[in-house]
């Protein structure tokens, strides 16, 4: 039996349940290993408050959310000592790759994890970690986190659970598919392991190693029992400033087509059985209380429709008290889908609108959503009591200040339930990114980035001072508040 342990090195201040976390944990620990987990939200000394300051600015609505959690005031680093000298780990992981992708702060774990791991005496466990920028940059990331022992690239359930079964025989580790690791002077990157061709074998995924005020959630005033969830992997869009676009790559989905999207995207787009989705969504709902299933599928509507209306079936038929939160894009709003939302109890839908202007969209971001297309999409959930949040992005390479105030306009014109305003990160790997660099926007290797709580941009066609007064004015100036 080997000894994991986990670190989730979150600094937003409050409970996210993080896919990657969830789904290695269920398959080791079926396997017959050992996890534990180190969670950093709730510690003073370690997480920023992104709930208060997105409240601040009114993108999410108030609530008494502050008021059920309990930060500790103990030393972050003192404690998670504690942790490795008791629990004698073979393995300490950090971050990995799931349905989340780069959302709630997930593409800086590698980084936020490594700043606490290098102040700590860790009694020779192994340093093994995963994620988009493992996967992207595995030699600057052995360059800047240098303790580090092994990088697994692309998916890493199976392989993490392989260098787990390794230890466990006293076989050799470093043969692993999938891995990048420090022989002497030299990086070896081991052949790739394959591309996960369903997502059944990793449930159920396992949500109790969370704490119970993990699973509180601030959601539209109201403070729920929730998570965040998976029924698939994959996107069949390739926006070039979306991680999405890393990990394709990395598994050979390179073709695309005129309209943005990647050829022989079957392949890619994969997802769990109606009957395992539903049995995983009913336990959690009966044993841990959940009533909120934040989806974090890529794009929600582009699932098989089968898939899909299977599971609202059997919804509809077992009356459970819940409700889906999805994402999706505009075009994938119609009638019948509506139908199919309704049966699936989705209380609300976010969908990008990134910026006002389709030229932009299309010709710097491969992002092909109409104007039209998206006020129908609005209206359309509108008309039928499902609440709707627009995303939106400021700061992108090439982006002035007018296209801020044309999206701006535009929301108005929507006029979303909620809406949300993230600063542009370069996410390493993505086309955007190559472009920030190329214009001096942004440094090769980008830390500290945040996409909530601060931009990493260096003064360009926007400063960094009128990000920050966007960022904090933007939900006013739709509303006519300011």
């Amino acid at each position: 039996m080997a000894k994991i342990l986990f670190i989730n090195p979150n600094k937003w201040g409050r409970g996210i349940t993080h896919i990657w976390i969830a789904s290695h944990s269920g398959i080791l620990k079926r396997n017959n290993h050992s996890v534990q987990l180190f969670d950093c939200s709730f510690f003073e000394d370690w997480s920023e408050n992104e709930n208060k300051f997105n409240t601040l600015n009114k993108q999410y609505k108030k609530s008494d959310y502050e008021k059920q959690i309990n930060y500790s005031n103990k030393n972050i680093y003192v404690s998670l000592q504690n942790k490795i000298d008791s629990f004698k780990p073979d393995i300490i992981f950090w971050s990995a790759i799931s349905a989340h992708i780069h959302g709630e702060g997930e593409y800086v774990n590698i980084e936020n994890g490594y700043n606490l791991l290098k102040k700590i005496e860790y009694n020779n466990a192994l340093l093994i970690t995963a994620g988009l920028q493992a996967t992207s940059m595995p030699l600057e990331i052995f360059n800047k986190m240098s303790k580090i022992d092994i990088l697994i690239r692309g998916e890493s359930e199976k392989v993490l659970l392989e260098m787990s079964n390794c230890i466990d025989s006293k076989k050799d580790i470093y043969l692993c598919d999938g891995i990048a690791f420090k022989k002497g002077n030299e990086i070896i990157l081991n052949k790739k392991q394959k591309i996960y061709d369903d997502l059944d074998f990793l449930t159920p995924y396992d949500y109790q190693i969370f704490d119970q005020q993990s699973l509180l959630r601030p959601y539209n005033g109201e403070v729920l029992k929730a998570v965040d969830y998976e029924m698939s992997r994959g996107c069949i869009y390739s926006c070039s400033y979306c991680v999405e676009t890393i990990i394709q790559k990395y598994y050979g989905f390179n073709e695309k087509s005129n309209r943005g999207s990647i050829k022989n995207f079957k392949g890619y787009l994969r997802h769990k059985s109606s009957k395992k989705a539903f049995e995983e969504i009913k336990y959690l709902n009966s044993n841990l209380g959940i009533k909120l299933f934040r989806c974090q599928d890529t794009n929600f509507l582009t699932i098989d429709r089968i898939f899909l209306k299977e599971l609202s079936e059997l919804i509809e038929n077992s009356n459970l008290d819940i409700s889906l939160y999805i994402e999706t894009r505009p075009e994938g709003i119609n009638s019948n889908s509506i139908k199919l939302l309704k049966a699936l109890k989705v209380d609300g839908v976010g969908m990008g609108v990134e910026l006002a202007s389709e030229e932009f969209r299309e010709a710097e971001l491969n992002r092909f959503a109409s104007q039209k297309k998206t006020i129908e999409a609005f209206k359309l959930l509108k008309d039928n009591n499902i609440k709707r949040t627009s995303y939106n992005v400021i700061g992108f390479p090439g982006q002035n200040e007018d296209s801020i105030k044309a999206t701006i306009k535009f929301n108005k014109l929507i006029q979303p339930d909620n809406i949300t305003v993230a600063f542009y990160s370069p996410y390493h790997g993505t086309q955007q990114a190559e472009k920030g660099y190329t214009n001096n926007m942004f440094d090769t290797f980008q830390s500290n980035a945040d996409n909530q709580l601060r931009s990493t941009s260096k003064d360009s066609l926007i400063s960094v001072e009128k990000l920050n007064y966007y960022k904090k004015n933007f939900v006013d100036f739709v509303y006519g508040q300011s």
